[in-house]
């Protein structure tokens, strides 16, 4: 295993610990990207919070459930069951829908979750729905999408391996998710050997504010003092 790698798996096992809100803030402070970029709308939910979080890279796919603009390729699904035997472990994969109908498109149920994660899948984000919950939260295989629907139509893979807008959230493949009950954010490549520190650095800060906030007899005053001296 290179260095690198094992670094990688190390900040991986790590971000495990920390929650998503907290790894956004502590990605703030380090001036990689926009503030307002790397996350999607409130429209993608974690469907099964009690798995806790989940952390890896991304594998993308444009697929196409209800309307019949592409083919249909069995070619194509192979293509992406390879690309995630291919890719860093663990594998996140990533669903954007380009046709129409988007309200009841479904992207993934127990089969397609069953090889995802027999090939290193953790999980999948989809902009659209998913199903067979009950099966898939036994294979603790996380879930991030809009909600559920009962049939999955004409769904078929069109292409993958090219980046996906996922309501609001641009991934491209190989980028690092993080996602738990909170929601999902773009872990960006840019000073990742940072982010432990920096995440240290804001919980510690929070803690102190939270100490500060329960102590009997705390006033705003207090908190005007702590802040600006």
């Amino acid at each position: 295993m290179s260095a690198h790698l094992g670094n990688e798996l190390e900040l991986i096992e790590f971000l495990k610990t920390i929650d998503t809100p907290t790894v956004a803030n502590a990605i703030e402070t380090l001036d990689v990207c926009s503030h307002s970029e790397g996350f999607p709308s409130l429209n993608l939910r974690c469907l099964f919070p009690e798995l806790g979080v989940m952390c890896g890279y991304a594998v993308t796919a444009h697929v196409e459930t209800v309307t019949d603009a592409n083919p249909k390729s069995e070619s194509a699904f192979l293509d992406l069951f390879e690309a995630v035997e291919r890719s860093t472990k663990p594998a996140v994969v990533v669903f954007q829908e380009i046709g129409g109908d988007r309200d009841r498109a479904v992207h993934c149920g127990e089969v397609m979750s069953t090889i995802f994660r027999s090939l290193g899948g953790i999980g999948l984000v989809s902009d659209c729905a998913v199903r067979d919950l009950s099966a898939v939260r036994k294979l603790r295989f996380h879930y991030f999408a809009r909600g559920a629907v009962s049939s999955h139509a004409n769904f078929r893979i069109v292409r993958s391996n090219v980046p996906c807008e996922v309501l609001g959230m641009t991934v491209h493949p190989g980028d690092l998710l993080h996602g738990d009950e909170n929601g999902i954010i773009r872990v960006p490549g840019q000073k990742r050997e940072a982010l432990p520190d920096a995440i240290q650095r804001i919980l510690s800060a929070e803690r102190k504010i939270l100490d500060l906030a329960c102590e009997s007899g705390f006033t705003a005053g207090a908190l005007r003092d702590r802040l600006l001296h």
